[in-house]
C-alpha cells in the first residue's frame, strides 16, 4: 500500500515533539543531563553579570550571549528573567545557609559557634566575590532583589533568634529578643557589603572578628542591661 499524505502537527504535538527531540541522547550525553547543564550554565552567567562590579542589567539576549546558549535554550529552563534572577539569589542562599548552619552546629562554645557560622558565610563570599554582591551590594536594586533580602533578612533573624536562645540564657520577651536578631543580621549584612566595596579595609581574618564580637556583643549587653533592670526594679 501507498503511504498517505503527511497530517500537519498541531500545536500541542509540534511542542510535545521539540520536547521529546531535546531529551533524546545525544553524543552519549541524556536530554536530562543536557537541560541541566544548559539550565546551570544560563544560572551562572546571570551570576556573572549580577555580582560583576559594574553590574549590568540582565536580560535574556545577554544571559544567553554570555552562556553560549540560544533564547530558545532560555525558556526551556525559566519563564522570565525574574523568575532566573530569583533561582540564582535562592540558590547562593541556600548554599550559605547549608555552609553556615553545619559550621555553627560543630562549635562547643556559643563565641565558636558564632565563629564558625561567620567564618563559613566570609570564605563563600571571598571565595566568589559575584555571591556577597548578589546578596549585600546596595548597587542592585531590582524588586526581585529586594524583595528576595527581605526574605532572607527574616529567615537568617529567626534563624539568629533560635541560635542565640538555645545557647544563651537571654531573659527578654519575643519583641526585644527579634529586634537584637534583626540588628545584627542587618548589621553584618552592611559589614560584610562595605568590606566587598573596599570601603572598609579589613583583612580577611578581621572582618571575621569584627562580625563575631558584633554579633555576640548585642545579645549579652542587652542580657546584661535587663538583669540590671530587673535588679533595680526589685
Amino acid at each position: 500500500m501507498g503511504r498517505g499524505p503527511s497530517t500537519p502537527e498541531t500545536g500541542s504535538d509540534a511542542a510535545a515533539s521539540d520536547a521529546a527531540a531535546s531529551l533524546r541522547a545525544y553524543g552519549g550525553e541524556g536530554g536530562d543531563t543536557r537541560v541541566a547543564r544548559r539550565r546551570a550554565s544560563l544560572i551562572d552567567a546571570a551570576l556573572d553579570l549580577l555580582g560583576a562590579d559594574d553590574a549590568e542589567a540582565v536580560t535574556v539576549r545577554g544571559v544567553c550571549r554570555r552562556a553560549g546558549l540560544t533564547a530558545r535554550y532560555f525558556y526551556e529552563s525559566f519563564e522570565s528573567v525574574d523568575q532566573l534572577v530569583g533561582v540564582v539569589y535562592d540558590e547562593v542562599i541556600e548554599e550559605i545557609a547549608h555552609s553556615s548552619l553545619a559550621a555553627f552546629s560543630e562549635g562547643a562554645t556559643m563565641r565558636a559557634k558564632v565563629a564558625g557560622a561567620v567564618a563559613a558565610i566570609v570564605d563563600l563570599i571571598d571565595q566568589d566575590r559575584r555571591k556577597g554582591r548578589l546578596l549585600f551590594s546596595q548597587a542592585l536594586l531590582s524588586p526581585v532583589i529586594a524583595a528576595k533580602r527581605m526574605e532572607s533578612t527574616a529567615l537568617f533573624a529567626g534563624l539568629t533568634l533560635q541560635s542565640t536562645s538555645s545557647i544563651l540564657d537571654v531573659h527578654v520577651g519575643p519583641a526585644q529578643a527579634t529586634g537584637v536578631a534583626h540588628y545584627q543580621v542587618g548589621g553584618l549584612s552592611r559589614l560584610l557589603a562595605a568590606w566587598l566595596e573596599g570601603d572598609v579595609e579589613l583583612t580577611k581574618s578581621e572582618v571575621v572578628d569584627l562580625s563575631i564580637a558584633l554579633l555576640v556583643s548585642p545579645a549579652e549587653i542587652l542580657e546584661k542591661s535587663l538583669s540590671h533592670r530587673s535588679a533595680d526594679g526589685e
